[in-house]
């Protein structure tokens, strides 16, 4: 089905619906395949529901700010509790949650967290505990949270935000409403650490890694090597033009690289040009070490300021993880001769230092920086990445989303709050301008949020990916209302990440 072409977006054909049940279907295809005339097209649109676009029905009004329009959207957005469908990949989720838009018609991970944002300025707190109590649940039901809210999404997750969106409820609403989901962000931890006490210096197993010095950190990985469903002819047929015996290994990046969120960019390729060069599986992100650090940072905080029997024990031992991590970090992700952060290649302690990216920000985001270090690190955001629009995602055109021209609102946030962090409020402050003003030229020529923008010519749409620019769009809106309430409230105050801290 998918290598017949029949959909412009693999995706469509995984989150149709069946009609029968699998064995009926299966029986029903052997039959009618078999006939003389038999189209392949017309069984699978009277035999699967094909689904529709989130937030497709939505009406702009560009008389309206956008500020009105992004509220206006959160319903569109919005998903009630499901009821389970056997029939569906979709995995049912207990509370209301908000989708990004276009073809991603389910939550996200780490979309989420960006979406958060707005939500919180929306006065919607309520959304973002649902949202929250949904990962709860997926982390213990299924032991961790996935891509997304699909079957097909089971054997990897997305950059670890849990620990950040429990702490920006907490500083939204109470301290002690985090601690309702320590054991989930316990239990998250165990899996992106699974099988650490049993590595050798430079071995690697499921998502962790031991560098040469015996330093610990992680990696992005997917337990499945074969094409992802959602990108089936994509990656079945690049892998056909790759010898056999490098097929797997391939398999094996795509979906790491997936599970990065940054899918796909420069970053994971050995040869910028040449997708099939991927190695992500072999790097350990500075980004993921940064937000598994803050995640250590946030359950030692929880457990001392729970002050249950044990509590102070098992504070001290993530207090003693997160310690170890940022010596790690620091020691090998930090080039102190260029003034930035980079990836390393776990098997050597390499740092991938050819391919600056915005990943760097991370570290000055989540407080692991020095001062020196941030102050480095901003200057160089600046002498080379800011542009017209914001901050561009890398400094190679590769044709890749996670690429130049292209900027990200995730990514804006995080550069922005980060510079702001180590004393770049001037800095932040005109990005952030500059970001917001696209956002809104945007809004006022097509009445849509957009999930990526072009920064380095503010006057064309972004490019590049798999699929088509999508509408809608949960972090775009998100990061837009936050950013649009600084501006409100000048002088903009420093982002804390985790009112915590003070009860530590």
């Amino acid at each position: 089905m998918q290598l017949a072409r029949l959909f412009p977006d693999s995706k469509t054909f995984v989150d149709s619906r069946p009609r029968l049940s699998p064995n009926a279907l299966a029986t029903a295809y052997e039959t009618a395949r078999k006939s003389p005339g038999f189209s392949l097209r017309a069984f699978v649109d009277a035999n699967f529901e094909a689904p529709r676009a989130a937030a497709a029905d939505v009406k702009s009004d560009t008389t309206q700010p956008m500020e009105e329009h992004i509220r206006a959207l959160w319903p569109a957005l919005t998903r009630p509790a499901d009821t389970p469908d056997p029939q569906s990949s979709l995995i049912p989720l207990p509370n209301a949650y908000v989708v990004p838009g276009g073809r991603f018609r389910e939550v996200y991970y780490w979309d989420s967290y960006f979406t958060m944002l707005g939500l919180l300025e929306s006065g919607r707190a309520d959304l973002a505990r649902s949202i929250l109590d949904n990962f709860a649940y997926l982390i213990a039901t299924v032991g961790h949270i996935p891509n997304g809210n699909r079957t097909y999404y089971l054997s990897r997750s997305q950059p670890p935000y849990f620990a950040a969106m429990v702490g920006r409820y907490a500083e939204a609403t109470d301290t002690a409403q985090a601690l309702r989901y320590l054991d989930a962000l316990e239990k998250e931890h165990a899996f992106w650490m699974d099988g650490a006490s049993q590595l050798r210096p430079s071995t690697a197993y499921r998502r962790v890694v031991r560098l040469p010095d015996g330093a610990l950190l992680n990696r992005y990985w997917d337990d499945r090597p074969d094409p992802r469903p959602e990108s089936f002819r994509e990656d079945y047929e690049l892998a056909q033009t790759l010898p056999e015996a490098r097929r797997e290994s391939f398999y094996r990046n795509v979906r790491a690289s997936a599970e990065s969120g940054w899918d796909f960019s420069s970053r994971w390729m050995r040869d910028p040009k040449d997708l099939r060069t991927l190695e992500t599986i072999d790097l350990a992100p500075v980004d993921l070490n940064s937000l598994l650090y803050h995640a250590e940072r946030t359950i030692a905080a929880l457990r001392a300021f729970r002050k249950a029997p044990g509590d102070a024990e098992a504070s001290g031992r993530f207090r003693t993880a997160a310690d170890l991590r940022r010596q790690a970090v620091l020691s090998h992700m930090y080039d102190a001769a260029g003034g930035y952060f980079f990836d390393v290649r776990w098997r050597t302690a390499e740092r991938v230092s050819d391919r600056p990216t915005l990943a760097a920000a991370s570290p000055l985001y989540f407080g692991l920086a020095t001062a020196e270090q941030g102050r480095a690190v901003a200057a160089r955001l600046e002498r080379e990445f800011a542009r017209g629009g914001g901050f561009v995602t890398t400094l190679i055109a590769s044709g890749q989303q996670w690429d130049a021209p292209n900027g990200w609102p995730p990514l804006q946030w995080l550069t922005i709050e980060g510079v702001r962090r180590y004393g770049r409020a001037d800095l932040a402050n005109n990005v952030r301008d500059r970001w917001v003003a696209l956002n809104r030229r945007i809004y006022q020529t097509t009445g849509k949020m957009t999930e990526k923008y072009d920064v380095v010519d503010i006057t064309r749409p972004a490019g590049g990916g798999e699929y088509p620019t999508q509408d809608g769009f949960g972090w775009s809106n998100g990061v837009a209302l936050a950013f649009s309430a600084q501006q409100a409230r000048l002088p903009a105050p420093p982002v804390r990440q985790l009112q915590l801290e003070s009860v530590r």
